[in-house]
Order: C-alpha cells, then structure tokens, then sequence
C-alpha cells in the first residue's frame, strides 16, 4: 500500500519506517529542511534502538523516502498519517494548531479519496474537528480515523512491529478494512484489532497513559510512607505485584514519570475534564505528588551535607527521562539539577545519549563527562537518576575510589540493600 507520514518526530518516524518494513510504500514528510537532507544520506535525528537498522534497510530498497513537499506526500498516499506535535498549552490542554492546521492544508489539497489518520495523542473530539476542516475545501471523499499509538519510548520498534492490540476509531466501513488489510501482518499472532468510534479511540490512549501514570503515582506515595514507617517497597512490589489483578509493571518507584507523553497526557485529561465541569480528583493528586516526587532526593541531599551545598561537587548518573533514550522532555533529572544548582552545587554528568540535548538547556553550566566514573572523579557524592544498564553493574572499588565521600543517592533503588551494604557504601534510595 502507499502510505505518507506527516511530521517525522518520534511518532512519525517509527511508524514511517516500521510500515516500510512490512513492504508499504512510504513517504515522511517534514518542513524541516537540513532534517529532510540527513534523512535521504541514512542519519536516524532520533536514539531508539533497532530504528537504525530498520531505517537503512528500507530506504536502500526504495520503500522509505522523505520530502519537506506536502503536495508530493498527499498525492503520494492512500492513508495520510498525520504524526505532529500536540504541545502542552498554557492552560494544559494540547495544543492541536499543528494537527488542524496541517488539515486545512490536506482540504485544499487532496484530489481523491484519502483516509486521513490522526496517529497523533490528541483529546476527544479531534477526528471530528479535523473532518469539518478537511470538509471545508475538499472536492472528493475523505474519512478520518483515529488510530493512537501505544510506543514506549526504547522499545518502539518492537512495539510497532509486535503490539499488544491495535485500536482504530473509525465510522467508516471502507476505512476501516483499509486500515486492517494494513496492520493485518503485524497481528498474526492473534493479538486484537479493536475497532471503536472515533471519540472513544481518543479517550482510550488518554485513559491508558493517565492510568500507567496514576500506578507509577500510587508506588511514589507507598515508597515514600515506607520510609516513615520502616517499611521495605521492594517487598512491598513483589507482594503486590504478585497479584495478577494489579501485575508486576509500572510498580517501581522512583524521583517521578517524565517523557513526552505521561505529563502531557494526565494534563491534557486534566483540562478536558474542566472544560465538561467534571473534576479528575485522582488526575489532580497525580500531577501533584508527580511534581513533588522529582526532586524527592534534594532534601536528602541537603541533610548529609549539613544544608550547605554551595561548592559540593555532585555527580549524576543518568540524564533521559528513562533508559534506551535521548529524549529528557520532563526528565526528573532536570527539575532535581536546576534546584541543585540554585542551592549551590557543582554538577559532572554522564548519561550515553541524553547530553547533546541537555547542553541545549544547560549549555557550559555543566561539567559533561566521557564516561560514568569520570563523573565520579573528586565528587562528593553520587545521584543516580535514569536506570541504565551500565548503571546496574559498577565497579564498587573504583566508585569508592573516585568518590570523595562514599555515598549514593539512588533515585531508581538499582541496587540491592544487602550487597551495598557489603560494598561499605553509604546508600539512601527511595521507600527503602
């Protein structure tokens, strides 16, 4: 089939490429002209692991194309994808100017029958906006379909390729089979294609993300009782997680969910709920104890260094949001380095592919590192603050030995009590 892709950002590049990889003709279109260019010579502008092989493998056989020409890209697909940013607005809401702007455009423009697919997060109602923008100009038959994606962010290829379920909002008979004869290879392995409306498509993602969000929410507060209490949340998680009603994901705690989707979305929901009088009470204590729980390890900080920490020399480990990415939109990291830096501290950081885009928020404020343990050379104390892998394993010898002061402060409890004790390094983490 012949598909475009509007907007080449996390979303649209996978879902660009993966469609290729199933034998699609596919074009990406983006306004981003140098982004166009590096994406015709091979360059993947996004870290996701197995995108790169991906990636290279269609383009060399002429199935993955890209073009900042949006003509060309309509002309070009039967299902337009429409992968734009939906930005958080002041008020919280998500700003859907990109989607419908893009869809007055498309009206103008189509010539024949499309299906127009808002792969986009967006609130309940879009598809229907976006078909009364379309309706205002277009000449011939159109159907818009909401088909939310449900990437996680380091596994998105595999996410793509194997999901758990599809689900497609559609009103539309002709849209619809068009839509399963497309994702038909993805699910051969029996895993559903849900067919619903369109509003309850929207609603669906939306509810999934405010419901992980709320689960990772839940664990911060019972971590952060623990620690008033003598409790222990890692037994606590097994012995919850156990419990096939609840299940043993999204149970870990931490310093609080980031990304760019979480925060955006439980606000987004937030907002919509005001704007039909309805109050999200468990969404509003969410975005609250999320807030607070980003910078859950400062006064812990402060404590051990008796609350002067103007000249403490401070090492980070981790920088993204979460592992298998470069992505640091809302990362916890950032709140908790900015008040460090307000009180004072010296920060040396390391992260594998979060720095380029954390020099762009912190320019030379930072002391960037080539690698985890030179960011431990002469620092006064350690901060873990993304689970890498790398992380998980260290040479406790050679920690102990860089570090002027043998302590952790671990935001993502990588380490087992017992074996750190052994390491005779001080360790404070979070609901232990």
């Amino acid at each position: 089939m012949k598909i475009s892709v509007i907007g080449t950002g996390y979303v649209g590049l996978v879902t660009g490429t993966c469609l290729a990889e199933t034998g699609n003709e596919v074009i990406c279109v983006d306004i981003d002209k140098e982004k166009v260019e590096k994406m015709r010579n091979g360059v993947v502008p996004i870290y996701e692991p197995h995108l790169d092989v991906l990636f290279d493998r269609n383009i060399k056989a002429d199935r993955l194309r890209f073009t900042t020409s949006l003509d060309e890209g309509l002309e070009h697909g039967k299902i337009i994808f429409l992968a734009l940013p939906t930005p958080e607005d002041e008020d919280g809401s998500a700003d859907l100017s990109y989607v419908l702007n893009v869809s007055k455009l498309i009206g103008e423009k189509i010539k024949e029958y499309k299906v127009i697919v808002d792969k986009s997060t967006v609130p309940v109602g879009t598809a229907e906006k976006v078909k009364q923008v379309i309706s205002k100009k277009a000449i011939c038959e159109f159907d818009v379909v909401s088909n939310p994606e449900f990437l996680r962010e380091g596994f998105a290829v595999d996410d793509f390729l194997k999901p758990e379920r599809i689900v497609i909002g559609s009103s539309s008979d002709k849209a619809t089979s068009l839509m399963q004869k497309l994702y038909k290879p993805f699910v051969r392995s029996g895993n559903p294609i849900i067919v619903m409306d369109e509003k309850s498509a929207e609603l669906t993602k939306y509810a999934a993300n405010a419901f992980l969000a709320t689960k990772i929410t839940f664990m911060n507060e019972i971590a952060n009782y623990c620690e008033k209490v003598g409790a222990d949340v890692d037994k606590i998680r097994a012995g919850m997680g156990t419990d096939s009603r609840i299940g043993k994901r999204f149970l870990f705690p931490g310093i609080g969910y980031g990304g760019s989707c979480f925060p955006k979305d439980v606000k987004a929901l937030q907002k919509a709920g005001k704007d039909q009088s309805f109050d999200f009470k468990i969404l509003n204590s969410v975005i609250e104890v999320n807030e607070k729980q980003k910078t859950i390890l400062l006064p812990k900080i402060e404590k051990h260094f008796n609350n002067e920490l103007s000249d403490v020399k401070l090492a980070i480990w981790g920088l993204a949001f979460k592992p298998e990415t470069d992505d640091i939109r809302e990362a916890p990291s950032v709140y908790l380095m900015r008040e460090l830096q307000k009180k004072g501290a010296k920060l040396s950081v390391y992260d594998p592919e979060a720095m380029p885009n954390i020099e762009k928020q912190f320019g030379n404020s930072l002391n960037y590192c080539n690698s985890m343990y030179e960011a431990l050379d002469g620092a006064d104390a350690l901060i873990i603050c993304t689970e890498w892998s790398i992380f998980r394993t260290p040479d406790f010898q050679k920690v102990k030995q860089l570090l002027n002061q043998n302590i952790i402060f671990d935001g993502r409890n990588l380490y087992d009590l017992e074996d750190i004790k052994k390491e005779g390094i001080s360790y404070v983490s979070i609901g232990r």
